[in-house]
């Protein structure tokens, strides 16, 4: 339990961080570029949408390797599961995204409807969403990166983070922690604590 909590500790830093640092490259990049909705405007079609986002948005993070919208190059896990729910095995290694290998080793991989990181890189961990796998997306109003899933009232928020994942980058920058994995299906915890998102955030 004491090795489990380290581990989630250092997961829970490591995303705040890159959190922090795609926020900083976005910051960059609308300064040298304009507006984001403004960079696409010679742009044909999604892929080369998504090629711009993510060559804008990188120039200003540390990579140690690019692999830009080639597939199967390594820079993302060929698949990928869901938290606890494996009927689904969605692919952030295809050349629908943007793909780098960040220069401490996270994998980033970048479409316009999400953000995507793989805080232990791509060929460690368990690859699923909600445990090593976290999204992250452009706010609406085009000024910054967001956690997926923020804006979600509570309840949703955590049966969304315990059945998919998906939303808990938004569970993990909230409440900091990722206690959403230690409980069962109904958000209880093994000592019998409820979590709500209100009044409970954590088991401790």
């Amino acid at each position: 339990n004491l090795n489990s909590s380290t581990g989630d500790k250092e997961k829970v830093a490591k995303v705040k961080k890159i959190y922090q640092n795609l926020n900083d490259a976005f910051g960059r990049a609308t300064a040298v570029y304009g507006p984001y909705d403004e960079w696409f405007v010679k742009d044909a079609n999604d892929n080369e949408k998504v090629k711009r986002a993510g060559e804008r948005l990188t120039e200003f993070m540390k990579t140690s390797k690019v692999c830009g919208m080639e597939a199967n190059k390594g820079c993302m896990p060929n698949s990928a599961k869901y938290n606890n729910y494996q009927s689904g095995s969605p692919n952030f290694d295809n050349s629908n995204y943007y793909k780098v290998v960040l220069a401490d080793g996270t994998a980033l991989a970048i479409r316009l409807d999400g953000i995507y990181i793989d805080i232990d890189g791509p060929n460690k961990g368990p690859n699923t969403i909600g445990r090593d796998l976290f999204c992250f997306r452009v706010a609406e109003d085009n000024t910054g990166i967001l956690t997926y899933g923020d804006g979600r009232d509570e309840s949703s928020l955590l049966n969304l983070s315990i059945k998919y994942g998906y939303n808990s980058s938004t569970w993990i920058i909230r409440y900091d922690n990722m206690d959403y994995l230690k409980v069962d299906s109904n958000g209880k915890c093994p000592n019998g604590k409820i979590l709500d998102g209100v009044s409970n955030t954590t088991c401790n």
